[in-house]
């Protein structure tokens, strides 16, 4: 089965948008265009259920409603249960509580492991943990790869580690962590697992339980949905944490940890995501599947066009001796948000880019320490090139041309 690129498109109305007419958007990583699913659905909810949710009167039951559909379905296409997930205003906000109700869990002597991969947000709000005397170990990449090695992760899990946070996939290295892999090894440790999905989902929403983590983050403007976090904590470590909500909220799993509410609007839309979802895999599959079913088989579809869509961009970086690719150089490793270290700063390059039609990034992308991890300088950045799967091969060789006249 090969993704229907007219189709995918289609259903995004950036792409017929005048303003937009001949840009080819290669900085997804930074916040994907929006499908006209959740567009609908944010409209909708504007225009009809403005209101507080979940009263009396009918434009608010049914506003409630659309808020309870949107958790139910992701819950489904995640494989988890509904009240385990929770919307709060971005990931780094996410992250941050999710600290908060460590710090009061965790005691003095206690370790968290953290990487040097990692996007700052699930990086610096545990290492200030150690001002509440929690220990806090790096899981080092190797500093020419980017990789980070399971074996130097395992002597890190002693008996008095209790956190492990990771990347299911760094927002500037672009290596597909086996985070099952890791989740294994945590949990025979005794060791909770803590993933940033963040620069992994919008190649592919992840099978919760087959991943094992016990909490798994990732934001809903990268996955052509509204502004916000989404957030999946396992219903027994959820329980045991100290809870952030109002006191009166404490016994609702799905509030614990988002201690400011809900955006209403926000979460109604987010059921277009799985709208979205479905009307994919009804043009390309016959029916029969569950949510879970149905989003693994549209995740192989994205993940396969943006595997072939990799290839000749990766085949052409490969011959530039003025460039080094940050992560690995198969596509079959790595998804597609490739950090190139130029000779000049990587936003003077993207600045290049911009007239002749390419939308890409510069810069550091809140991931300084992963970048001082493989000897690149903040201060200079890196171009960074991201797409998912409603890229075109036309756009790629649009890209290449371009590269070629401005490195």
């Amino acid at each position: 089965m090969k993704l229907d690129i007219e189709f995918v498109r289609a259903q995004f109305p950036a792409f017929s948008e005048p303003s937009l007419r001949g840009k080819a958007f290669f900085e997804n990583a930074g916040g994907s265009y929006t499908c006209r699913q959740v567009m609908w659905r944010l409209n909708r909810f504007y225009r009809e259920r403005k209101v507080q949710p979940y009263g009396a009167f009918a434009a608010s039951r049914i506003g409630g409603d659309e808020m309870d559909e949107a958790r139910t379905r992701l819950a489904r296409m995640l494989g988890v249960q509904t009240d385990e997930i929770s919307f709060g205003p971005s990931t780094s906000q996410n992250t941050y509580v999710l600290a908060q109700a460590f710090a009061g869990w965790l005691a003095p002597g206690d370790v968290v492991v953290v990487t040097n991969q990692d996007h700052e947000a699930n990086s610096g709000v545990w290492r200030r943990l150690e001002e509440r005397g929690v220990e806090v170990r790096e899981w080092c990449m190797d500093p020419s790869t980017g990789h980070l090695d399971i074996a130097d992760l395992d002597p890190l899990l002693d008996e008095r580690a209790k956190l492990l946070c990771f990347p299911h996939c760094s927002n500037v290295i672009g290596e597909i962590n086996p985070v099952a892999q890791i989740t294994r090894l945590a949990r025979a440790r005794g060791v909770y697992t803590c993933v940033d999905g963040v620069s992994y989902a919008p190649h592919g929403i992840p099978n919760l339980p087959q991943l094992g983590a016990d909490i798994y983050l990732f934001s809903a403007y990268k996955t052509w949905g509204p502004h916000i976090g989404v957030m999946y904590v396992r219903r027994n470590l959820a329980l045991q944490l100290p809870s952030q909500a109002h006191y009166f909220n404490a016994d609702k799993l799905h509030k614990r940890f988002t201690p400011a509410g809900e955006d209403h609007a926000q979460e109604a839309a987010m059921a277009g995501v799985a709208d979205y979802n479905d009307a994919i895999y009804s043009h390309h599959f016959k029916a029969g599947r569950d949510g879970t079913g149905r989003a693994a088989c549209v995740s192989d579809l994205f993940r396969e066009a943006e595997t072939q869509l990799m290839v000749p961009l990766l085949d052409y970086i490969a011959t530039r001796k003025d460039v080094r690719l940050l992560g690995p150089s198969s596509a079959t490793s790595r998804a597609p948000t490739l950090a190139l270290e130029c000779q000049e700063p990587g936003e003077e390059v993207a600045k290049r880019l911009a007239p002749l039609g390419i939308l890409a990034g510069g810069g550091e992308f809140y991931a300084h320490r992963a970048l001082e991890g493989v000897g690149v300088d903040p201060a200079k950045g890196v171009l960074r090139l991201s797409f998912v799967h409603n890229a075109t091969v036309d756009e790629v060789d649009r890209l290449i041309t371009a590269l070629d006249q401005v490195l």
